[in-house]
């Protein structure tokens, strides 16, 4: 469900700090019944297990297709207008608290490079000649209770191109691109216990809810998570 951009503002995420020159796109939220305060890793460990681009729907892999084939053609996707080469990494801005929570290295499945992950939020990021933009996943109340997850796009478009591509894709996203992530990903909640039975690397171990899961590093989230700030 789209929601309104102060839904992501008013939360106390770190990544606000950090951001404050990006655009606040489209904010998201998906349902995950049954969720509660302490499940954000489970979650996000279901998604990199099962919410992968090649298991989205047809219409979304065709727009990805068409997609990746204009950026080859026109080197939208050139090395030299991406991370570390025409901007600068979110990465390099952050403090090593935060830095050292990920690897930075993508995940081939996946086309966002990780640049921090919390137990309540994490976002990666991804650079072109059109747009720098992020994508942020935070655990939120939903206002019955239980927990939702929220999905915030973040861009900084390149110049007038940027800006006209960002407004031309924008009926795909609402229509087919969001739609279709909706679905796989409330799925994905739906399917936590078989996902993560088969072991993702930083996952916690057991798909119910739970609180102070372990950390990438095989830690405690109280004892190692850096905090967002007052």
């Amino acid at each position: 469900m789209r929601l309104p951009r102060t839904t992501h503002t008013d939360q106390p995420w770190r990544v606000h700090e950090y951001t404050r020159d990006f655009r606040i796109e489209d904010v998201w939220s998906y349902r995950t019944p049954g969720a509660g305060p302490d499940d954000f890793r489970v979650m996000y460990a279901a998604l990199r297990a099962g919410a992968r681009m090649a298991e989205q729907g047809p219409a979304a892999r065709f727009l990805f297709a068409v997609r990746w084939k204009l950026g080859a053609l026109f080197g939208w996707d050139d090395p030299a207008t991406g991370l570390g080469a025409r901007v600068e990494s979110l990465r390099d801005r952050l403090p090593g608290e935060l830095r050292d929570t990920v690897d930075g290295v993508a995940d081939p499945g996946m086309p966002l490079t990780p640049v921090y992950e919390l137990a309540d939020e994490a976002v990666g990021e991804l650079a072109n000649r059109t747009v720098h933009t992020l994508m942020h996943l935070g655990w939120a109340p939903n206002g019955s209770g239980g927990y939702e997850l929220r999905m915030a796009v973040l861009v900084k478009p390149n110049g007038r191109f940027g800006r006209i591509y960002m407004a031309l894709i924008a009926p795909f996203r609402y229509l087919v691109i969001y739609p279709g992530l909706t679905r796989q990903w409330e799925q994905a909640w739906r399917d936590r216990e078989r996902l993560l039975a088969h072991g993702v690397p930083g996952a916690p171990s057991s798909g119910a809810p739970s609180s102070g899961v372990s950390s990438p590093g095989g830690t405690e989230d109280t004892a190692q998570d850096p905090r967002r700030r007052p």
